[in-house]
């Protein structure tokens, strides 16, 4: 980060994360029956079935948008009780991070182990 295009540069990969973290957090509330397709891969979905119990998941219907994005928020730490608030973006963007680790990881092992 000692030059402007190299600042430039990791600015623009920030924005491009924010918006998406946003994107997803303002489309489950505005589409929560949305198919999860439309805001997350064709790796994500699976991989959060694979870690993230379905307890506590009462809120939402099963294979909507909403229902994995609670999934992805409680990787970020949200508790999903019943009486907690839709997840927020901080939540949202840590639970994204701690999946694409992850997916990172599934990756390598599957490169190397299959």
């Amino acid at each position: 980060m000692r030059t402007a295009e190299r600042l430039a540069n990791l600015m623009a990969v920030f924005c491009i994360l924010s918006w998406r973290v946003l994107s997803l957090t303002m489309l489950a509330r505005a589409e929560p029956l949305a198919s999860p397709s439309i805001a997350l891969t064709e790796n994500e979905v699976p991989l959060l079935d694979l870690l993230v119990s379905d307890a506590g998941n009462r809120q939402a219907k099963r294979g909507t948008l909403s229902f994995y994005l609670i999934k992805l928020a409680r990787l970020g730490g949200h508790l999903a009780r019943a009486g907690d608030m839709p997840p927020g973006s901080v939540v949202i963007w840590r639970g994204l991070s701690r999946l694409t680790d992850i997916q990172i990881g599934a990756d390598i092992q599957a490169a190397t182990c299959g």
